[in-house]
């Protein structure tokens, strides 16, 4: 692209020096008629040769680029949607990315090729029932089923012919000079960087996980930097603090336990032997992760953990004629409701959606976009106010100006995409990280929020949506977190593009020395335990010289109660 962009300014500043400097001759009666001939003639043959240089640039472009293998095998399509456009972000930049994913591309995209696992799990893409959301935020809570259905069970995709085919005959003409894969659950796809001999750039859905901390080095102190699972703001009382340490380490020591029986596919696929599943995060020379400070707050981050929020917003997806139609002609606002990609509002019980449907009409003349993924299986009785459609453009309908709220379940892709268009919320969490990202936005005051669906009543909808449409303070809350949000050097796929490209150029620099320091070391508890151990030892030194000093001076007290003893016999 560097290349690209500077071959066409020189193209067209060549071009046009060449017709300013004739003009001129020109003018001033300077050329004639063999002149121009010739000069015409030199013309031609510096276009030829700029040509030539303007393809050589190009091609250098190409020959620089590198092979990239993405290994995205968890099958969420919203942990998949920021993978997707950093993909086709470095492929566009010009180099080869092979992805594997469950999600391959409709369309062909110039470099880049699918490694398709489609069909070898479960979609879970307009799925989950009211049921399977109930399961699975207790599932959360239980650490080890977790970590078996989002871990265990991706690394059984091993076996997959694909992968097997990645693992045992890996491209050599040209090989590959990095690995892409997200951190969630399966940390023994990260033996592919051990296995290919290669830099492994991992990325980050959601806050930098309490458990990454340890393995990159990065700092992370638990006073002012709230637990992954908590739903504490960075000025937190004593008891929240206490609450706090807890939480994190036992989550952190939770995770390591769970995650460590992993070892065993890296021993089966890969022939690697290590002692600790952690050992393995030792090769990440990158961590990409979806946070920017402005919502997520000020945190010390080591070289190699970047954030990049956002890195999936993009505007080019035009609105539905009938959309548009509804959103222009919405002139008292409209709200926008999802419950994402993955969840059917309409498997919820008769009673929710009562409420929802009496709440909306109490609205009206406010309009509602309402995602729904079988109109067939809704409940009877929608509001005329109301349109429902399978699927939205969802940045796009929540940029249309009479676009006023967002009814969320507070993924963390759609509240930041709320943010960006700066669009107050309602949220209204399931399970996972959705109660910590719309506590976030409560405390920024751009939100309102409910416990759960089960809190949800037609009383309280209503004043929420209240609060949001005639509350000005949201609306300029929002206004303002959406410019800190935006305000950045560059884009966040830009950015990351560019830290990919710097470790395939320079190789892993950018990792934390902590990362070789044992937990006393790095928290110089051997350096305090010797420096206390020396002003002891001192003190004592310092003490047995007194104590001779001041018996040479003054004699020692048994001595001295020896000669008074022989004193009283001799009288």
């Amino acid at each position: 692209m560097y290349f690209r962009d500077n071959a066409i300014y020189l193209y067209n500043w060549q071009l046009a020096s060449y017709f300013l400097h004739e003009s001129k001759l020109y003018k001033s009666n300077k050329l004639d008629t063999i002149s121009i001939k010739r000069r015409s003639s030199d013309y031609q043959i510096n276009m030829k040769l700029l040509s030539i240089f303007f393809a050589i640039l190009i091609c250098d472009q190409v020959v620089d680029g590198y092979r990239i293998l993405g290994i995205f095998p968890y099958n969420g399509k919203s942990h998949w949607i920021s993978q997707e456009e950093l993909m086709k972000g470095l492929a566009k930049r010009g180099h080869q990315v092979d992805v594997v994913t469950h999600f391959p591309q409709k369309k062909p995209i110039p470099n880049y090729t699918d490694i398709s696992l489609a069909g070898s799990m479960p979609p879970v893409m307009n799925n989950l029932t009211a049921t399977t959301v109930k399961d699975m935020a207790v599932s959360m809570i239980l650490i080890g089923s977790f970590t078996y259905t989002a871990g265990i069970k991706v690394c059984q995709l091993m076996d997959h012919p694909k992968i097997q085919e990645l693992i045992k005959n890996p491209p050599q003409n040209p090989p590959y000079d990095i690995v892409i894969t997200q951190l969630h659950m399966a940390p023994c796809y990260l033996a592919f960087g051990r296995h290919l001999n290669v830099p492994i750039v991992a990325t980050v859905a959601s806050v930098f996980h309490d458990w990454l901390n340890e393995v990159s080095g990065n700092p992370f102190n638990l006073a002012y930097i709230p637990s992954l699972f908590s739903t504490y703001t960075q000025r937190m009382s004593f008891t929240q603090r206490v609450a706090n340490v807890i939480l994190s380490n036992y989550i952190s020591a939770q995770i390591n336990y769970q995650t460590n029986s992993q070892l065993e596919f890296v021993k089966k696929h890969f022939d690697i032997d290590v002692s600790h599943i952690k050992d393995l995060y030792r090769d990440i020379s990158l961590y990409l992760v979806n946070t920017h400070h402005s919502l997520h707050g000020i945190k010390p981050m080591t070289t190699n953990v970047i954030e990049v929020g956002g890195v999936h917003l993009k505007d080019n997806d035009p609105l539905p004629p009938e959309v548009q139609k509804w959103l222009d002609e919405s002139k008292n606002g409209s709200i926008y409701f999802t419950f994402g990609s993955m969840v059917r509002i309409e498997t919820f019980p008769k009673e929710i959606i009562e409420q929802f449907y009496a709440s909306f009409e109490k609205i009206a003349p406010v309009r509602v976009l309402m995602k729904v993924a079988k109109k067939e299986d809704l409940l009877p009785g929608l509001p005329k106010n109301v349109m429902t459609q399978s699927w939205f453009p969802q940045i796009s309908v929540l940029k249309h100006k009479h676009t006023r709220g967002f009814i969320t379940h507070g993924g963390g892709l759609g509240t930041q995409e709320s943010i960006y268009c700066g669009v107050p919320m309602i949220g209204i969490p399931l399970f996972g990280d959705q109660h910590i990202n719309i506590q976030n936005y409560v405390n920024k005051k751009v939100a309102v929020a409910f416990e759960s669906i089960y809190d949800v009543t037609e009383e309280k909808l209503t004043s929420a949506l209240n609060k949001i449409l005639k509350d000005p303070s949201y609306y300029e809350n929002v206004q303002r977190l959406s410019k800190l949000f935006v305000d950045r050097p560059m884009s966040a796929l830009n950015t990351s593009i560019f830290w990919i490209e710097y470790i395939g150029k320079h190789g892993n620099v950018l990792q934390s020395p902590a990362i070789d320091l044992y937990w006393w070391q790095l928290n110089l508890l051997d350096v305090y335990a010797f420096i206390v151990a020396v002003i002891i030892i001192a003190l004592c030194i310092v003490l047995f010289v007194l104590r001779k000093l001041k018996n040479f001076l003054f004699g020692s007290p048994a001595r001295k109660d020896s000669a008074a003893i022989k004193l009283k016999k001799n009288k």
